[in-house]
């Protein structure tokens, strides 16, 4: 492959890449998904969901609209954290709400 076509295809990937960053709101961005995977693992959300909606607790998720922003999506992260006595720090709370984000509510900035 001549060394035009390596760099011109090398600048079309960054551009995608940054062009799927850009659509995650600005709240996620520097979010460590990796870390809010293994927390929501260690936290067990998923059992504790499925105890308070039956099924495998997917159902919880936006309910009857309540959570409809990023913001109010890593708040009812916060309120979890808070009322379960997790102990997140803030970053953490951020990172679960990244992974619920991406996985379940695909907000866009």
């Amino acid at each position: 492959m001549h060394q035009i076509q390596r760099a011109t295809l090398a600048s079309c990937a960054g551009l995608a890449a940054g062009l799927a960053q850009a659509e995650v709101p600005a709240i996620f961005r520097d979010a460590d998904l990796a870390a809010g995977e293994q927390l929501i693992r260690q936290h067990r959300c998923a059992q504790c969901h499925a105890e308070k909606v039956g099924g495998d607790g997917s159902a919880i998720y936006r309910p009857l609209g309540r959570i409809n922003t990023p913001g109010l999506l890593r708040g009812m992260v916060e309120q979890c954290n808070s009322a379960l006595n997790l102990q997140m720090w803030p970053e953490e709370v951020t990172a679960v709400a990244a992974v619920l984000n991406r996985d379940h509510y695909r907000f866009r900035d």
